[in-house]
């Protein structure tokens, strides 16, 4: 008992739980012997020493619990090693909660039990660190979907749950799981493969002990799934024992890759395990290393606690094996389980330590089956994920990318990495479904041959549809079946048809199929190949010439408010600039505000007479008169195309304009227009549909008054056909509602969608689609006849944006030139006013100043003056027959017969016209 003593040494009793029928429970009790005894080997020195008492729990999870019970009651162990599956487990942690005895488990599934109690341990690396690493691998490759294939047990449907969360997070899909029974019989594991094998799926994860999963092997071998195309990924479960798997099983693995935990290597392993080949003759399992780690630690923990007193029972309770409420309660449980928890030591398995019950290690080894054996690929660890090399030292080389995995060797031998899929299945060719249009038929058209009674279907997105395909870098047979009835008519509607994808009676659809989200519901779409929205079509009218505002249409609003506020701003500025030296811009205050207009816009018409003076005023009129250039010519052309060039516009520019008059709308028989205007609050009773564009033509042409339709409804694409058709006869208005283009349909969850959506983008980019386009829309039609020429727009401010930055820029610039010298010319105001004096009331001051004349300037200086002062009187004396010697003088006398006007030289010289009519003339100083 825990108080008898040899030499000194106190056992530590510890109760061992343990299937003995498996392989696991048999190398596990051995490894638990051989490290009692290397331990205290190498600690003689510590007192206390761990006794053993072993329980078969047979495989039975109760059994397993009855002998907790027993090795809690009778025993009084103070720890619990095993056992070695989760559902076990489950029925021992409670006990050991009750108990306060620690429990460390070697089950590998079972790590959610530690939040049901602290007393549990867990001495087997958890299946969730696993799937971390799984899912790495699936992100590598980029494998969209997966099957898994596990065992009907507690070890193998636990891990399927981590493994399907972990993959949804990536948005990587499982849609089956295959799980196989333990018992299963050949002929069973044949069906179960069979069915796989006609699925597209090509990835499989097998996680299932490596008796099942040898026979599992063995039967994908016998049924050709070991070849290309295929991809297995196994669990440790599989991958620990390979070496021990007999020769035919690993044959039937080639091309197999696995995970399993890594073991550093050591000379302290190597010595251990030539030490158990020698005894056993057989391969040393991981699970055997766990379990002498375990023993080590416990050991280590048992020594620092030291003798332990009694379990005490609880009052009021018998000792009834079967009362759980009689379970005695350990007093040194939580200083043991504390001591477990904070002991790491340097084991067979490498570094071995407990972070909140569960066992530390982050590193696992991705294993190729090649040959014979296993061929390490590279390693994942949760710090760094996925790496190509482990040194010695810890440092890695990551995996940037596939190509750094191209030693890989899949099943059939090919270095090729398989896409993940393969479909259709068993080489059927795809179904793909499309429809039939009657008359609307350039998007996609179904003849049938009377003769062969064959159907050939030709179109835009039958086109499409091939460049598509053919650009995928693998192949896809398909064919094209049109939705009909036996008579040759359509057998429903589009979204008709798209449910038959659903159904599964054609594996795509393609047409004139617009991505709406009702479809989407249904089937998964590509990227669109056409641009999207709804748009309506309507008649045009020959817009009206006749209006008495027609000269107001060439520039828009914008550009005449900016023109008139430029106009205003020249004139403002120049008056500005010549006021003080410049008669022409003086005068009383009407003058004033009659030259800020005139100039600026006589300028028009080059109509401007008045003289500038100012240097810096000709730089603004130059740059001024530039502008009014181009607008004028602008202008001009503009106007002219208004009133030479046929001009259309349409008839109905709203929605609202339909709604509130109440006209009659259509749109393609077995079109989603319907269910959108009904949203959209449109009268259901001024529906009315067509069968081809000659219906449609000519119920636009009669009207909705004439029992006709006013607006036509269809997608983008469709509406520029006709409008290209019907050449100018009709106008687009809208988009009025915003959807996706056309689009191919598949299956929900087809592999398919991602890559065409790929190949659709690349083809996009190319010449080829251009050409389909020019074909589909009539690009190379010419519509370019006097009587279907449409105007531009009216010319907007944009257009000249430019012009208006230089010439206010430059007017702006010159305006604050001329203030700045100005206020420094009349800085005198500032310094003799008295400082006591209002601002106004020397800005008042100032501008008086500014409003007398400059006399320093040219036109007005001294100098100028005295040269008009000093020019030639001329007086002009009547030249009448009875005085012919007429003359004139320049010392003042007067003949009593003369007439004398004095000129200016200046003015003189410019009414020299007017002089052309004197007789004689003659100038004397």
């Amino acid at each position: 008992d825990n108080s008898s003593q040899h030499q000194g040494i106190t056992n530590f009793h510890v109760g061992v739980v343990l299937d003995m029928d498996s392989a696991i429970g048999k190398v596990g009790w051995n490894c638990i012997q051989i490290a009692l005894s290397d331990f205290y080997s190498a600690h003689s020195d510590y007192r206390t020493k761990l006794f053993f008492h072993l329980r078969d729990s047979q495989g039975d999870n109760v059994q397993a619990a009855l002998a907790v019970l027993d090795l809690l009651q009778n025993v009084e162990v103070q720890a619990i090693l095993g056992p070695q599956k989760s559902s076990q487990a489950d029925f021992v942690i409670d006990l050991g909660d009750k108990a306060r005895v620690p429990v460390i488990s070697f089950s590998t599934t079972s790590s959610s039990l530690s939040s049901r109690s602290p007393y549990f341990v867990q001495a087997a690396q958890s299946d969730s660190s696993q799937v971390m690493a799984i899912k790495a691998i699936i992100q590598v490759f980029k494998w969209r979907e997966i099957v898994t294939i596990s065992e009907n047990s507690d070890y193998g449907n636990g891990l399927s749950t981590y493994l399907i969360h972990a993959l949804q997070e990536e948005q990587v899909k499982v849609p089956y799981k295959s799980v196989i029974s333990l018992t299963a019989t050949d002929d069973q594991i044949r069906l179960e493969l069979y069915k796989l094998m006609n699925m597209h799926n090509r990835v499989f994860i097998v996680h299932m002990s490596n008796t099942l999963g040898s026979r599992l092997f063995l039967m994908a071998k016998e049924m050709e799934m070991m070849s290309d195309g295929y991809v297995w990924i196994v669990t440790d479960g599989i991958m620990n024992p390979l070496d021990s798997m007999d020769d035919t099983v690993i044959a039937s693995m080639q091309g197999v890759l696995g995970v399993k935990p890594y073991i550093p290597m050591s000379q302290k392993l190597d010595s251990f395990t030539d030490r158990w080949k020698r005894k056993f003759h057989q391969d040393l399992i991981i699970y055997g290393l766990w379990a002498y780690d375990a023993v080590c630690t416990l050991a280590t923990a048992a020594e620092r606690v030291g003798a332990t007193e009694s379990p005490v029972q609880n009052e009021g309770t018998s000792n009834n094996l079967t009362d759980l409420t009689s379970i005695k309660t350990s007093k040194s449980g939580l200083t043991l389980l504390d001591a477990i928890l904070n002991t790491r030591i340097e084991g067979l398995s490498g570094d071995f330590y407990f972070v909140n019950g569960k066992l530390q290690t982050s590193t696992y080894q991705i294993l190729n089956v090649i040959e014979k054996g296993e061929t390490e690929i590279g390693f994942w660890s949760t710090e760094l994920g996925i790496s190509k090399e482990l040194s010695l030292s810890g440092d890695k080389t990551y995996m940037n990318s596939v190509t750094n995995l191209s030693s890989i060797k899949w099943p059939g031998g090919s270095l090729t990495i398989p896409k993940g899929w393969l479909f259709p299945a068993r080489g059927k060719k795809l179904r793909i479904g499309v429809p039939v249009k009657g008359g609307f038929n350039q998007i996609v058209k179904v003849e049938r041959d009377t003769a062969t009674n064959k159907t050939k279907v030709t179109g835009y997105a039958i086109d499409v549809f091939n460049l598509v395909m053919a650009s995928l870098p693998y192949s896809v047979p398909y064919e094209f079946e049109p939705f009909m009835d036996p008579n040759g008519s359509s057998a429903g509607s589009n979204y008709e048809l798209i449910e038959q994808v659903y159904l599964q009676r054609y594996d795509a659809v393609v047409g004139d199929t617009i991505i709406t989200a009702n479809r989407s519901l249904i089937v998964d779409f590509t990227l669109p190949y056409t641009e999207g929205g709804v748009a309506m079509m309507v008649l045009n009218k020959h817009a009206n010439k006749k209006s008495a505002w027609i000269f107001l249409q060439p520039l828009t609003k914008d550009l005449w408010l900016t023109t008139g506020a430029f106009f205003i701003l020249t004139g403002f500025v120049i008056w500005v600039l010549e006021h003080r030296i410049n008669k022409a811009f003086r005068g009383p205050p009407s003058q004033h505000v009659g030259m800020i207009f005139w100039f600026p816009l006589s300028t028009l018409v080059f109509a401007h007479r008045e003289r500038i003076v100012s240097n810096m005023a000709r730089l603004v009129v130059i740059i001024w008169i530039f502008v009014v250039l181009i607008l004028n010519s602008s202008y001009t052309a503009s106007l002219s195309s208004i009133l030479t060039v046929q001009r259309y516009e349409a008839t109905v520019s709203s929605m609202q304009q339909l709604k509130e008059k109440g006209d009659c709308v259509g749109f393609q028989k077995g079109s989603f227009m319907p269910d959108l205007l009904k949203d959209m609050n449109f009268n259901e009773s001024k529906f009315k549909t067509f069968s081809s564009p000659e219906e449609m033509n000519e119920a636009l042409q009669k009207g909705s008054q004439n029992g006709g339709i006013t607006a036509f409804f269809s997608v983008v694409p469709f509406i520029k056909i006709l409008t290209t058709k019907y050449c100018n006869q009709y106008t687009m208005v809208g988009p009025i509602n915003k959807t996706e283009g056309y689009g191919f349909g598949f299956p929900r969850g087809s592999p398919l969608v991602a890559d065409v959506s790929r190949a659709i983008l690349k083809i996009l980019e190319t010449d080829k689609i251009k050409e389909l386009d020019s074909i589909l829309f009539g690009l190379q039609k010419s519509c370019s006849e006097p009587e279907h020429k449409v105007i531009s727009h009216s010319l907007n401010f944009n257009s000249f944006r430019g012009l208006f930055t230089i010439t206010g820029t430059v007017s702006g610039f010159v305006f604050i030139v001329f203030l700045i010298m100005f206020i420094f010319k009349n800085k005198q105001v500032w310094a003799t006013t008295s400082s006591n004096n209002a601002l106004s009331q020397k800005i008042k001051t100032l501008l008086k100043q500014f409003d007398e004349k400059d006399t320093s300037s040219y036109p007005f200086s001294s100098r100028t003056h005295t040269e008009r002062e000093g020019s030639v009187e001329v007086r002009v004396v009547d030249a009448s027959p009875s005085f012919t010697n007429g003359s004139i003088y320049t010392d003042g006398s007067r003949s009593p017969f003369e007439r004398i006007t004095s000129f200016h030289l200046d003015d003189f010289l410019m009414s020299a016209v007017a002089l052309e009519e004197l007789d004689d003339i003659r100038l004397s100083e």
